[in-house]
């Protein structure tokens, strides 16, 4: 499986929030693209293209122990560590780095990908890093989750890749409509919203059944299209802890235990497409 731009955007996104948590100043990742093989294809803070497209094989350096064992790794000093094998050392010396942490990304018991963060100086990464580490992971893997049962749901109602583009165009406008200060303009493309959710599951009237705050749909709708907590936050310029207010509202009226369950309830009501 070959990431698509939306996860390579959730992988970026990741990295920059590691290197925020973390303080390291270096961060880099990528997810498996095919049995056990994984392909860093995003870089943050890094000083040449050294990493770039490195394929790294499960069991293999750093990252390659991380997919095998499914936990994060950690090494003071990579080029002299016994801890790991050393295939990828020419790469990491070309950037010039010494000490470094590589996080698992695990969706339904699988890893789906590395994050890394690093130093240029060899000192131990304490347990705070790692922690900061992990919660990025933890962001990534929740985004997968919902993608990946977004996707689950097309496919089982023969929707096609079409689907995708209309639920992320959605998400985009619900964002967008707030921001407008012409009050017509902004009923203008929110009817244009309807429009996209008009062949939703829940059929005519379906929503009325379930009532949601505008912002819960918005939230929703981020949700749907893959994005994180941090990431709906950002996009709709509110802090991530109102995002987490309104996604738990939104689960409560839609009877939901999980984000995806909320997603998949709130299509089938009606609310998003």
């Amino acid at each position: 499986m070959t990431a698509d731009a939306s996860e390579a955007v959730e992988i970026h996104d990741a990295l920059l929030r590691l290197r925020r948590g973390t303080g390291l100043p270096v961060a880099f990742g990528g997810l498996l693209e095919a049995g056990s093989r994984m392909r860093i294809s995003e870089l943050s803070g890094t000083a040449t293209h050294a990493l770039r497209s490195l394929v790294v094989t499960s069991g293999n350096g750093l990252g390659g122990k991380t997919v095998a064992l499914s936990r994060p790794c950690v090494v003071t000093d990579y080029s002299v560590s016994r801890q790991i094998s050393h295939e990828y050392d020419a790469p990491v010396a070309a950037e010039g780095l010494r000490s470094v942490l590589a996080v698992p990304v695990v969706v339904g018991h699988r890893v789906r990908g590395v994050l890394y963060g690093a130093l240029r100086t060899a000192l131990p990464l304490g347990g705070r890093m790692l922690d900061a580490a992990v919660e990025a992971a933890r962001d990534v893997e929740r985004a997968l989750a919902v993608r990946d049962e977004a996707r689950t749901l097309a496919a089982g109602a023969g929707t096609g890749a079409g689907w995708e583009q209309v639920r992320e165009a959605h998400a985009a406008l619900r964002a967008l409509a707030p921001r407008i200060a012409d009050a017509r303009l902004r009923a203008e493309l929110l009817r244009a919203c309807a429009l996209l959710t008009a062949d939703a599951g829940g059929g005519p009237g379906a929503s009325a059944r379930v009532r949601l705050a505008p912002r819960e749909v918005d939230v929703l709708a981020c949700v749907a299209a893959g994005a994180t907590n941090a990431a709906a936050a950002e996009r709709l310029g509110v802090t991530p802890e109102t995002v987490k207010g309104y996604l738990r509202s939104a689960m409560r009226k839609l009877r939901a235990g999980t984000r995806g369950e909320a997603v998949v309830a709130a299509r089938r009501a009606g609310w998003l497409p």
